[in-house]
């Protein structure tokens, strides 16, 4: 029997740790412009380079295609095309790699706006004495807006800050609000954490509108995509003091530009796409894909299998 054909998308990163497939795989890499021509050829399509949109646009129709997808990170937006959608090519996902990482992350940039962090270090630069009080954050109040393993690991670190946290989602269950009841509890809310994946629903969901919920006193971070948020809107909404802060660690195009205003905007934290990834993250990643390759190879089923009209791993 021919070994199947594993063609591995790349990127800046290095390319992932496959050893423990040699001889059981043939193994061909390609970059975004190879991958078109590679694409019918292979078996199974490994995207290792998560900031690439080159599946999406040149996936085939009809035709030799990969019978198996898989991408080294939690969104699947960049993959997803109506011709993906509808065949019968697995999609899976690294669910399990970010959500920790992610949810550290989120409680430190919390935890930096509450205590000024960032004015602490401007004034050092300064050599400027400037004694202040902060907020406490026990006690108050967080809406986290995805219901997916991101979304409960942050609210989980949260609760553990003291801070009374609410998770919406797509549809109400025990432990989750549903969408309806989103405007009620950003009213009320301290922090709000964006945690959902892209899909049609949550496109744009934090727009002006939105914004004019929040208290004055409130603060925003998007962990989630950056087509969640209107950035001219945030931008907007801080300029008139809507809000009192806001943290962005995704953006609509990446890497974000030099010449982009998001930078100077005041009150807004800008760091680059960096919240879960961490050192030894690479390691992680190719070891989950080989076990997902072995079982894929043995004809077990999967995890991490991606619902691919709704856009992500569904739940419990």
């Amino acid at each position: 029997m021919t070994d199947p054909t594993l063609l591995v998308l790349l990127g800046a990163d290095p390319p992932p740790r496959l050893g423990r497939l040699t001889g059981r795989a043939r193994i061909v890499h390609t970059d975004e412009a190879g991958l078109a021509a590679r694409l019918p050829e292979a078996d199974a399509l490994l995207v290792w380079d998560f900031t690439s949109h080159a599946v999406r646009e040149v996936w085939p129709g009809e035709g030799p295609r990969p019978r198996w997808v898989h991408t080294a990170s939690a969104g699947v937006d960049h993959l997803m095309c109506p011709e993906l959608t509808v065949s019968d090519t697995v999609v899976t996902n690294a669910r399990g790699v970010f959500e920790q990482p992610i949810a550290e992350y989120v409680a430190a940039l919390v935890l930096a706006m509450a205590k000024d962090l960032p004015g602490t270090l401007e004034s050092q630069g300064r050599g400027e004495w400037r004694h202040r009080e902060t907020l406490r954050v026990a006690g108050t109040r967080a809406v986290v807006v995805g219901s997916g393993p991101v979304g409960r690991t942050v609210a989980r670190l949260l609760k553990a800050l003291d801070i009374r946290t609410a998770i919406v989602g797509r549809t109400p269950r025990t432990g989750v609000h549903g969408p309806d009841d989103l405007d009620r509890l950003l009213a009320r809310a301290d922090w709000v954490i964006a945690a959902a994946p892209l899909t049609d629903d949550t496109r744009g969901m934090f727009d002006t509108r939105r914004f004019g919920v929040f208290q004055p006193s409130a603060r925003f971070v998007n962990v989630g995509r950056g087509a969640l948020v209107d950035e001219e809107a945030l931008a907007a909404a801080l300029a008139k003091r809507w809000l009192a802060g806001a943290a962005l660690d995704v953006f609509a195009t990446e890497p974000l530009g030099p010449d982009s205003p998001l930078w100077r905007v005041p009150g807004l934290i800008v760091s680059p796409h960096m919240s879960g990834d961490t050192v030894g993250r690479l390691d992680e990643l190719g070891a989950q894909f080989v076990e997902l390759f072995e079982r894929w190879a043995a004809g077990r089923p999967l995890f991490n299998v991606v619902d691919k009209r709704r856009g992500y791993v569904p739940g419990h």
